[in-house]
């Protein structure tokens, strides 16, 4: 593995090399985190706000990003584990590839490694995770993004995902008001829990039990295995998650008809499910 590097930085920018394949438009494109967008339509500039930071992520070159509104020291400290940039992503790829049953299979899986290149599972904060994934059931990601931006500008401080305190204290119809729909007593449940501690976030991160995990996360009226497997893959980065929604059933159901199962890539499972996503999503030629 290439260890990225930091070859250039300022007070508010820093510049990074050594970054191998990644992709600011594929990871900020794949339907993993809603508070990002182009900049002015140019796709190889996201902004956006995570972990209570706005930032800009710039591709400047092959292998080479550069972000604004950060330092050497938040580069170390957050963003490098944010981006993922620590992980061995060469490794994941033929982890993902050794684990095909037959050729047939590894042929599919490869095209959407090579059309995937460049993703990284990025490390969101979970309780934001939690809430953008119970937001998203049975909706699009404009509305997502949409619903997502309503709640940080009413209850969020500074462009801050708001707090599980001001959720709760929302209440019900003030979520709803948002136009969250069916999901505002979802929403408010989750936060009423977390602030009472029946779920703790700190717990679940720490638990090596994934099935133990999705069994503490389903607490949450609304939280099942698609949403929990969506959370527990973006918020908590537990890798081995396999989220399964209409675009990869989608794509079992065509590429893998004798059938398809992600536990032998361990760790990297989620990996895949995001290359397939972005495979499937190119092939339909939409969103």
């Amino acid at each position: 593995m290439i260890i990225p590097t930091v070859i250039d930085a300022g007070r508010d920018y820093v510049t990074v090399g050594g970054c191998g394949n990644f992709s600011v438009y594929k990871t900020f494109d794949c339907g993993q985190a809603f508070r990002f967008d182009p900049v002015d339509g140019d796709t190889s500039k996201f902004s956006g706000i995570a972990h209570g930071k706005r930032v800009i992520f710039e591709q400047t070159g092959e292998g080479q990003i550069k972000i604004h509104g950060a330092n050497e020291e938040d580069y170390c400290d957050l963003w490098a584990h944010y981006l993922a940039l620590d992980e061995d992503y060469d490794l994941a790829d033929s982890t993902i590839l050794g684990a095909m049953p037959n050729d047939a299979d590894r042929l599919v899986m490869s095209e959407a490694v090579r059309c995937g290149a460049g993703i990284r599972i990025l490390r969101q904060d979970p309780f934001e995770a939690l809430i953008s994934f119970i937001i998203s059931q049975n909706n699009n990601i404009p509305r997502i993004k949409k619903i997502i931006t309503a709640l940080c500008d009413k209850y969020g401080v500074d462009g801050a995902f708001p707090t599980a305190e001001a959720l709760y204290n929302a209440g019900e119809e003030g979520l709803f008001a948002l136009k969250t729909g069916f999901r505002a007593g979802y929403i408010h449940d989750a936060a009423k829990k977390i602030l009472s501690g029946e779920v703790s976030l700190s717990e679940i991160d720490n638990c090596d039990d994934y099935d133990r995990a999705t069994e503490m996360l389903c607490k949450i009226k609304g939280v099942g295995p698609k949403v929990s497997s969506c959370v527990l893959l973006f918020g908590f980065g537990k890798t081995e998650a396999f989220p399964i929604d209409v675009w990869i059933r989608r794509s079992l159901e065509k590429h893998f008809p004798n059938g398809f199962d992600p536990s032998p890539m361990g760790k990297y499972a989620g990996i895949a499910q995001q290359y397939l996503f972005y495979y499937e999503r190119w092939l339909g030629g939409g969103e």
